[in-house]
This record gives C-alpha cells, sequence and structure tokens, in this order.
C-alpha cells in the first residue's frame, strides 16, 4: 500500500498555511502565505474573508503540489485556526456581508463595560467560561448585526450564517454544503454554555442573535464532510477541527491534567489541560473545552496574551527597527540587559490576569543611553514577562507548581527568548523537536477519527524534545527585573484609566 499522509490546515492571524505529515508525526512539506491586515480606525482590526480563504486554497494546493503527491494520497484534512475572529455570509451567494472583525479588534469594549456594568458578568463566566472582554465573537457578531444595513432582518429570515474561521473554511471547502463548528471553538463565541455543550439561549437572547445564524456543533474528531470539486482527483475526508491553542495543546499531547504548554505566535496563549473536570478561575484566566474526542468533553484553563510575536512585527513595520523578525535575537544580545527599559505592548489592551481593555502600549524606563537594542531586547522580554504573569495565576487556582512549561511556535527557535523565560520562572522549559504543534494537533485530531493513527497512546510516543532549557540564574537574580515590569504594568493601567 502506497504511504497516506495528514494534510492539515493552519489558519493563523498573519498568514495562512497548509502542512503535510507522514505517520511519525514529521512535516513533509509546507506551504505559507501572509495576507492583508486592515486597521480601519484605531482599535480596530480586520481581515477580508476572501483573501483568507483564496490564500488557504492557493497554500493547499502549493503544499500537495510540492510534495509531489496528489489528493489520492491525503488521509484526512484537519483545520486549525486563529479563534473568535467572526464571520458573517450570505447562505445563497457565500459572500460576507462585512470584512471578518478579528480577536484583537476592540470595538465592542464600551458595550463590554456597560454588560458589566448592567450586572451579566457572573452569569456569562458561569455559562461560558469567559470574562465580559471584545475579544469573544459575541459582542463582535452582535456589531455586525447592529451596524451592516438590513443585516438582523436578514439573519431573523434565515438568510446569513455566522462562523468563526473554521466554520468559513469548511463552508468553503464543501462548497456551501457544511455549516459547522467544533466544540473548542464555539467555547470562544461567548455564546457555548461550557457545562452542556450546546448553544445558549439565555445568552442569544441577551446578545440578540437569532440561532439559525449559529452553525451546528460537532467533536473535535470525527469524519463530518468531504472536501467538494476545490480539488480535482479526489476528496479529501474532513476529519479534525480544533481552535488553534487547543489544537497546539493536543500537539504537544498535553493530555493529563496539569499539564501546560505556552504558544508563542501572533499572542500567547497558555494553556492547562484540566481533564473532564471544569475549573473556575479565581484569578482572571478562562476556562475552555479543549477538545470533545471519544464522547468526551475535556477542559482546560488559559491565559490569553494579545501582543506577543505581534511586538516583533511592530519593531519590524511600525518602527523599522529590524528589517525581517528573524534579526531581534541579533540585535538583542547587543546589550546585556535592557538599561532599565521596559516594554509593555497593550496595543490591544491587557489580556490575561488583568484584563484592562482600555491599556494602551507603552515604553519606560528610557534614558540618553538608550539604543534600539535596549528597545528590541525589552520588547522581546515583555512576552517572557506576561507568560510569567500568567503562570502564576494557573499556579494559584490550580493550587500546585507547574514541573514544566512545553513550548512552541515560532519565537521559540529563539534561544535568548527560552533561556530569559526559563530564568523568570524557574521551570524547566522544553522545547520540541516539531515546533508546528498547532498544525500537528490538528492532523492528529483528523488521522484519529479515520484511524490513520490508532489511539492517543500511539501519538504519546511521537512526542520528542528538542532541547529542554534550564534556569540559569537564581530566583533572587531575576527579581529586580520582575518587580520593574510589574512597575511598568502598573503605570501602564494608571495612564489608561486616568
Amino acid at each position: 500500500m502506497p504511504e497516506k499522509y495528514v494534510l492539515a490546515l493552519d489558519q493563523g492571524t498573519t498568514s495562512s498555511r497548509a502542512i503535510l505529515f507522514d505517520r511519525d508525526g514529521h512535516i513533509v512539506q509546507l506551504a505559507q502565505k501572509e495576507f492583508t491586515q486592515l486597521y480601519p480606525q484605531p482599535g480596530w482590526v480586520e481581515h477580508d474573508p476572501e483573501e483568507i480563504w483564496g490564500s488557504q486554497l492557493s497554500v493547499l494546493a502549493e503544499c500537495i503540489a510540492k510534495a509531489g503527491v496528489t489528493t489520492n494520497d491525503v488521509a484526512a484534512l484537519g483545520i486549525t485556526n486563529q479563534r473568535e475572529t467572526t464571520v458573517v455570509w450570505d447562505r445563497q451567494t457565500s459572500k460576507p456581508i462585512y470584512p471578518a472583525i478579528v480577536w484583537q479588534d476592540r470595538r465592542t469594549a464600551d458595550y463590554c463595560d456597560q454588560l458589566k456594568a448592567d450586572g451579566y458578568e457572573a452569569l456569562i463566566k458561569t455559562k461560558t467560561g469567559l470574562v465580559i472582554d471584545a475579544y469573544f465573537s459575541a459582542t463582535k457578531l452582535k456589531w455586525i448585526l447592529d451596524h451592516v444595513s438590513g443585516a438582523r432582518a436578514r439573519a431573523v429570515k434565515g438568510e446569513l450564517a455566522f462562523g468563526t474561521i473554521d466554520t468559513w473554511l469548511s463552508w468553503k471547502l464543501t462548497n456551501g454544503k457544511v455549516h459547522v463548528t467544533d466544540l473548542s471553538n464555539a467555547s470562544r463565541t461567548m455564546l457555548l454554555n461550557i457545562q452542556t455543550g450546546e448553544w445558549d439561549e439565555e445568552l442569544l437572547r441577551l446578545f440578540d442573535i437569532p440561532a439559525s445564524l449559529l452553525p451546528a456543533l460537532i467533536p473535535s474528531s470525527k469524519v463530518y464532510a468531504v472536501t467538494e470539486s476545490i480539488v480535482r482527483s479526489a476528496n479529501i475526508p474532513m476529519a479534525g477541527i480544533a481552535g488553534d491553542q487547543q489544537a497546539a495543546l493536543f500537539g504537544q499531547q498535553c493530555t493529563s491534567p496539569g499539564m501546560v504548554k505556552n504558544t508563542y505566535g501572533t499572542g500567547c496563549f497558555m494553556l492547562m489541560h484540566t481533564g473532564e473536570q471544569l475549573v473556575s478561575s479565581k484569578n482572571n484566566l478562562l476556562t475552555t473545552i479543549a477538545w470533545k474526542l471519544n464522547n468526551r468533553i475535556e477542559y482546560a484553563m488559559e491565559g490569553s496574551i494579545f501582543i506577543g510575536g505581534a511586538v516583533v512585527q511592530w519593531l519590524r513595520d511600525g518602527l523599522q527597527l529590524i528589517r525581517s523578525s528573524a534579526d531581534i535575537e541579533d540585535l538583542a544580545t547587543r546589550v546585556e540587559d535592557t538599561g532599565g527599559v521596559y516594554v509593555v505592548p497593550a496595543f490591544a489592551g491587557l489580556g490575561a490576569p488583568h484584563w484592562n481593555q482600555h491599556a494602551r502600549g507603552a515604553v519606560f524606563g528610557l534614558t540618553r543611553g538608550s539604543t534600539r537594542a535596549h528597545i528590541a531586547r525589552a520588547a522581546l522580554e515583555s512576552i517572557v514577562y506576561q507568560t510569567m504573569d500568567v503562570l502564576k495565576a494557573m499556579e494559584a487556582d490550580a493550587a500546585l507548581p507547574i514541573k514544566e512549561l512545553r513550548v512552541d511556535g515560532g519565537a521559540t527557535i529563539n534561544n535568548l527568548l527560552m533561556q530569559f523565560q526559563c530564568d523568570v520562572l524557574q521551570v524547566p522549559v522544553l522545547r520540541p523537536q516539531i515546533v508546528e504543534t498547532t498544525a500537528l494537533g490538528a492532523a492528529y485530531l483528523a488521522g484519529l477519527a479515520v484511524g490513520y493513527w490508532g489511539s492517543t497512546h500511539e501519538i504519546q510516543q511521537q512526542w520528542q524534545a528538542d532541547k529542554i532549557f534550564h534556569p540559569s540564574r537564581s530566583r533572587e537574580d531575576m527579581q529586580p527585573y520582575i518587580a520593574g515590569w510589574e512597575r511598568a504594568v502598573r503605570a501602564s493601567i494608571a495612564w489608561a484609566n486616568d
């Protein structure tokens, strides 16, 4: 029998990728394409859904062509995606009625403040595991219905469809035959009751959202469709969906309660697997569905950092301090430390555990001796400090110390960043051999559904560390740096609240 592969579509915030994996979980081929970021007003972030689809379709074709295989050689297709980003389209024409409102978008922050003032915080947290924030899909969807002419009336008539990016891609891949989302993505909309695993009628009434807009709910690992007419030789079974952070948790094989991973992407996202137990956070973390697998819903606790790798893009595109993102490590290593400079990259507010929607980015501690190298290093270190804030909250909620941190995402190739992360946290940091764990998680979920892999136990044998970072400095050495960061965050929040 010829070798078969599993294809993962990894639709991220800044690029679309397609990655082909073999039975050992190794990358056979990869294709990637960036797409346009739209900033129509301060605090607004949009994407063109058609451009997302076009970029995803083109990398799918490119990946298969470069690998020298056909769609006959693909056993299954899995989707992982930027979460919370909201698309509404016409069911007849498949045309979006408005650009995709991206998870980073803050246009509904004032409405979220009103919901809090009206006393809805406890209700929403109990039902959804989420805090009230513009980050999640519900307020974005309500905004589109309120601001696009005729949208609400058309939604009531059943003419429109809503989806996060996984739903949009599934719709396009099947020529509009399938309107679905998995529970990991649904749990990020602020419309799903995570205890029952169903859309919540009370929340739909609160946000004034017609139920006819919503996709059907499916498990994260199940053959739910085949690709229709988009590729000529054979239709591919579509068999797995997970939001990018849950997919990374699965790709890292953090499948036992207490295991923790941190993904360093556009944002940073730390998740702790809590098994079938739904743990409610007392420290401003989110409770989320990790996945539904083998008819069981499993949960995770999550801390979301809005600006991770995006701070490096800002240095490149906004300040033009570097030509490419890869230049950051070289520039940052030109100085021994930041010289007292701190960057608080609250460009889209502060996420966990602060949840201040109105905080804005700031640079503190500049002196006449500060150089672009100091600013570059401070920007890198901001990623580490934000991760530390989340880990501390997670340890408090879990009531147990975290023994290790598994890391993935593009920034993990930066050894300076990983070592500093290790020194600040004072726990080993484990970088796997395959850092594309988000795509790998989607591939695993799809492969399990079609029997390409026999069990999760078989998959667990594939995880291997590429490098383990151990602390090189003591907790006492790191304390002054940490104190400086905490002071900078307080100052950033004070500026926002004044």
